[in-house]
């Protein structure tokens, strides 16, 4: 909720100034089930030792479930999805994994999970060529870290 009234009180007082105004809403297409183990190296970024983040990584590749319903059980499959949405070092990763999504961005970024609101100033070429020249950072930084957005939504 933060994000948002931030976003939203900064905006308006901008064009209250008369100046105009780009927004773009951003979502990053499935986030929590796409980061990737191949980017776990980033961790080690954060000061974190290699023997903790390949302890992580086996934790996360080594993953199995079931189902139990009425006391029937079904046999353990293994977990596919690269993240466990659910658990609770889910937003922890996802947090680190996106730290760096506004570390060079020259407008105005707010971030909520994997909601992200990029806004400038529009009046001006430099301000439309700034707040194009973030998408396309943007961009990149999905391919780097093997994400992609949302361009439908």
């Amino acid at each position: 909720m933060t994000n948002l009234v931030t976003f939203h009180d900064e905006m308006p007082s901008l064009v209250n100034e008369g100046r105009a105004m780009d927004g773009v809403y951003l979502d990053i297409n499935k986030a929590f089930d796409t980061v990737s183990h191949k980017i776990l190296g980033k961790l080690m970024k954060y000061g974190l030792e290699e023997q903790t983040v390949r302890w992580i990584e086996n934790g996360l590749n080594s993953r199995a479930e079931g189902i139990v319903t009425i006391g029937t059980k079904s046999s353990w499959q293994p977990v596919t999805r690269p993240e466990p949405q659910r658990s609770i070092f889910g937003p922890v990763f996802f947090n680190i994994f996106f730290n760096d999504l506004d570390a060079w961005t020259e407008s105005t970024l707010h971030r909520f999970v994997d909601n992200t609101k990029l806004g400038g100033v529009a009046g001006t070429a430099g301000g439309c060529a700034d707040v194009q020249r973030d998408l396309d950072r943007l961009e990149k930084w999905g391919d780097r870290n093997l994400m992609k957005f949302s361009k439908g939504k």
